[in-house]
């Protein structure tokens, strides 16, 4: 197949793509984010034409006029690479990408890493303190993946003798990923800021992971841990900081805590819910005066890896599925033969199938048969379905038992946020219909990765915000809450 090169301004990095690749299957990984999902509706993630040229549709070119936009800009949600291309990204100029609120800060002379640890993917932003602006970005898949995917296989691997090897492995990751940027802006840092779940944040620390590997999964908040850039074997100065962010509770992380700091959760008046349908499935819920939070079983299903077919969101990876003239049709990531199926198409398919009736309240093949026909050679099996009835119980349990603690209503909550890179190819009327989040499509917001969102902010100052959130968030463990099985047993149906 014939292949493009994207070249993106000002970060110096080149892409190769396949031809009609979209836009959205390879900037996402470079912190782009499409806060609507790739609906062409807010306008946000557009790019400037450098070099090249991308076509247009009437209704590609009807947006731009919408959003008043120069015949050179293009929604990188509704383009598709047909030839190589330079792109100046409008979000590398913003401090924050997808939160729709201003974060003001004091401006510092200097420069900033954050760095988002993730269980499968590790991204870093070297960012101007004086601006916000980012200069550089690094992505890399963490190379922890070796001991298994999943945060209890990488429990297991370090009690059986493997935490020193992680440790000693991630720690030369972000490095090396921090020395790439270094080199490359010719920018010496000042401050770095790390976040990241509780089981990514003890394997960086060197931490007992013993604790996260048995009930009542209780870990101390030992609050910011700094570092020198000795103690990680760094071969570069950080003039001022390295911090780790604290973790709220057992498997409720750093990363959560950056995710309240980035939809300004904390701050607001009426109540908010925020849900990482990532590796954990974490879910908060909250205001100004207390925040209550938790995490799920949910994940696995979401990542792919309890799915017969189940990937994550890279190549091949069918990333969503939409109902036309009652057929099935599906967008892969990479523009290649699909290979499986990553969590945004799963919640896509599961809609679809109720919608035509071919899986029954309970997620049955009203069929009888043990598997169904998606697209190509991609099939759920009965098992798939039930994997995800299980994760879908788990958020809206969750949502109501952490509603029931701050003695309101789910109805209540004003606005919930979708965290992670997730959001970008998912549906909102799909999730919506399955139950997993009860409330209108007006009130439910995708936000891309509030974890690097909120690892920026706490670039800013020194550690401040974090410990104003923390100060009113309370972490709980959903299976100690009485109701908890009769509320998830209730849960485990489709709308």
């Amino acid at each position: 197949m014939k292949q493009h090169t994207i070249r993106l301004h000002p970060l110096g990095k080149e892409i190769l793509v396949n031809d009609q690749t979209p836009l959205i299957d390879s900037l996402h990984e470079y912190g782009i984010e499409f806060p609507c999902g790739g609906n062409g509706t807010c306008g946000k993630c557009r790019v400037r034409l450098l070099d090249g040229n991308i076509p247009l549709s009437e209704s590609h070119r009807r947006k731009l006029e919408q959003f008043q936009l120069t015949p050179d800009w293009r929604l990188a949600c509704m383009s598709r690479c047909t030839e190589s291309v330079t792109l100046q990204a409008d979000q590398f100029e913003h401090l924050i990408l997808a939160d729709e609120s201003d974060f003001d800060f004091l401006p510092e002379i200097g420069y900033g890493v954050a760095v988002d640890l993730g269980t499968t993917t590790l991204v870093a932003q070297l960012v101007d303190l004086r601006s916000g602006k980012i200069f550089a970005v690094e992505t890399l898949l963490n190379p922890q993946v070796r001991f298994g995917a999943d945060l209890i296989s990488r429990i297991q691997a370090g009690l059986n003798g493997h935490a020193t090897e992680m440790t000693e492995m991630i720690r030369s990751a972000i490095g090396q990923m921090i020395e790439r940027m270094i080199k490359e802006c010719e920018r010496i840092p000042d401050k770095v800021v790390l976040v990241g779940n509780t089981v990514m944040q003890r394997i960086f620390s060197g931490l007992d992971l013993t604790p996260l590997s048995c009930y009542p999964f209780q870990v101390e908040n030992s609050g910011i841990v700094t570092y020198s850039t000795s103690m990680l074997n760094w071969c570069f100065e950080v003039s001022k900081s390295i911090q780790f962010y604290p973790s709220i509770g057992s498997f409720v992380g750093s990363d959560i805590l950056a995710g309240i700091a980035a939809t300004g959760l904390h701050r607001n008046e009426k109540y908010t819910a925020l849900i990482d349908l990532g590796t954990n499935g974490e879910i908060v819920v909250g205001n100004r005066d207390r925040i209550i939070c938790a995490s799920t079983a949910a994940g696995p299903a979401f990542e792919g890896s309890c799915l017969s077919v189940g990937m994550r969101a890279v190549t091949g990876a069918i990333s969503s599925l939409r109902l036309v003239e009652n057929k099935m049709v599906s967008s892969v990531i990479g523009n290649v033969a699909p290979k499986g199926i990553c969590g945004s198409a799963l919640i896509d398919a599961v809609a679809i199938l109720r919608k035509q009736e071919k899986i029954g309240l309970f997620g049955e093949i009203l069929s009888g048969e043990e598997e169904i026909h998606l697209i190509g050679n991609i099939r759920l099996t009965q098992r798939d379905l039930y994997e995800f009835l299980l994760a879908k119980a788990a958020i809206a349990a969750g949502i109501i038992l952490l509603a029931s603690q701050l003695s309101i209503d789910p109805s209540e909550i004003s606005e919930t946020y979708i965290a992670g890179g997730f959001g970008n190819y998912l549906h909102t009327e799909h999730l919506l219909s399955t139950g997993m989040v009860e409330t209108t499509p007006e009130k439910l917001h995708k936000m891309g990765n509030t974890a690097l969102i909120g690892a920026k902010m706490f670039l800013f100052g020194n550690g401040e915000l974090a410990a104003e959130i923390l100060a009113k968030t309370n972490h709980i463990n959903l299976e100690g809450c009485p109701e908890f099985q009769d509320v998830y047993i209730s849960k485990m149906m489709l709308s």
